[in-house]
């Protein structure tokens, strides 16, 4: 094993071992419930934040704002809510609904990139009446924003998070990561055959023949609109084509595609992280790893986030609102039930992951990521039509 995969494989290696270090900062407050001054609120422990399984085994109490700490909810919001994640932002939604009785979320869910066109279109005829759109991604993020349709958030919702989880201008932040990677399979391949860089995948004896993919996957189309932004349409095309006519075989989904990876069927695959922890979860001893490659599209870190609609008279409420979901019970919840990279530097991922600040992603704004029409122009023309 070389030098280079040592540092950037066996990230899944520590899963129910307990190993992860604490962290500085643990708030008292966890481990039983919390009131307000008033002795009103009550804030559940952290056990009901947190998921549960092999995953979650050891971890510490993690780091941040407590929601104890913030502002009271109370108040109606108007949320347009992408669907996806198994509906797990509408179960947070409804714990912060029953932590503060004054509290109410009324929801649309549609697809965020068909709920993105309606803010725009609603926004520009002067008929929304929506406050806060919470996107599976940031292209409608962007979309949102480069329409003008979106109000900046207030420094306080902004803060926790990374500049690079943020949109231009305060338009929008991060709540929940997500990372393209390789899961592959332990006992058929060793980690540091795996090539650092996605151009290097189709002359890889080991991989031909033996990868999956799932081309109809929306983040299988962000991956590829981020190979085409940095690398070219032309270059793009020709990596598609030569992934086909060494044999990668699709898979209706990445799910699918990493039970496939760990079951033996295939040596590797291309795959959101979280798949890989979703089997891991469920079967510790699963012969499965995941590789990243590093500052390309294959290490692309796409995030799902909020932003505020134009119009809105509830600036305080969303401001408070997205404070909770930025708090450290919200960052523990989807780490340990979706599996997400968390978006504040308290709170690690699961299962021996790399931090994000760890990871190398490609150097491009994820907002960019909206311009879909050429990639799938470019994928029907190489014969991988999502």
């Amino acid at each position: 094993m070389t030098e280079r995969s040592t540092s950037r494989r066996r990230f899944l290696g520590a899963v129910g071992a307990g190993t992860l270090a604490g962290l500085a900062g643990c708030m008292s407050s966890f481990g039983g419930e919390t009131t307000d001054s008033g002795g009103e609120i009550s804030i559940p422990s952290l056990a009901q934040f947190r998921g549960s399984g092999a995953l979650t085994e050891g971890r510490p109490a993690p780091g941040g704002t407590s929601i104890a700490d913030l502002p009271d909810l109370s108040g109606t919001l108007n949320l347009y809510i992408g669907g996806g994640e198994g509906g797990i932002y509408q179960r947070f939604i409804t714990m912060l609904e029953s932590i503060y009785p004054d509290f109410s979320v009324f929801d649309s869910d549609s697809p965020s990139a068909s709920l993105a066109q309606q803010i725009v279109e609603e926004v520009n005829a002067g008929t929304s009446e929506a406050d806060l759109f919470w996107s599976i991604d940031a292209a409608s993020l962007g979309y949102v924003a480069e329409n003008d349709a979106y109000e900046p958030l207030a420094n306080d919702a902004l803060e926790p998070v990374p500049s690079d989880f943020q949109g231009a201008d305060g338009s929008w932040v991060g709540v929940a990561g997500r990372a393209r990677s390789v899961p592959y399979n332990t006992e058929t391949i060793d980690e540091g055959a795996i090539p650092e860089k996605v151009q290097e995948f189709p002359q890889t004896d080991a991989l031909q023949g033996t990868m999956g993919w799932a081309p109809t996957y929306g983040a299988f189309k962000s991956f590829v609109t981020a190979m085409r932004l940095q690398e070219g349409a032309e270059t793009t095309r020709e990596w598609l084509t030569a992934m086909r006519e060494v044999g990668t075989e699709r898979y209706p989904n990445e799910y699918v595609a990493t039970q496939a990876v760990a079951d033996g069927d295939l040596t590797a695959a291309f795959a959101n992280h979280y798949y890989a922890m979703r089997v891991k979860n469920q079967r510790p001893d699963a012969p499965l790893d995941l590789a990243f490659t590093s500052g390309d599209a294959g290490a692309l870190v796409n995030v799902a986030g909020v932003l505020q609609i134009e119009g809105t008279e509830k600036d305080e409420l969303i401001t408070d609102f997205v404070r909770h979901l930025l708090s450290a019970e919200a960052q523990e919840f989807f780490a340990t039930v979706s599996y997400a990279y968390p978006m504040i530097p308290g709170v690690k991922p699961v299962g021996g992951l790399p931090t994000v600040d760890e990871l190398n992603p490609p150097d491009i704004d994820l907002a960019d990521l909206a311009d879909l029409e050429p990639t799938l122009e470019l994928m029907s023309e190489a014969g991988v039509s999502g």
